[in-house]
């Protein structure tokens, strides 16, 4: 009964991936790739920056928040 809880645990981590990946089912437009990047770049993103990395999580927080803001 044992080894069945642990496969069933085991089965239902592995399948949770998956199911996440299925959700998108097209792939980005160029048009759309070119709009989040100029977004980006206009969030403050450079790409040539040293510590890129935080600069894309910076850039990505900035249009989260702006995007939750209300419009007036």
């Amino acid at each position: 009964m044992k080894t069945l809880i642990q496969a069933i645990a085991v089965a239902s981590a592995l399948a949770v991936p998956v199911l996440s990946f299925a959700e998108q089912t097209q792939p980005l437009t160029r048009a759309q790739v070119r709009n989040e990047y100029v977004q980006l770049k206009q969030a403050g993103y450079e790409a040539t920056d040293y510590n890129y990395e935080a600069s894309m999580r910076a850039a990505e927080a900035k249009i989260a928040h702006k995007s939750e803001a209300p419009a007036h």
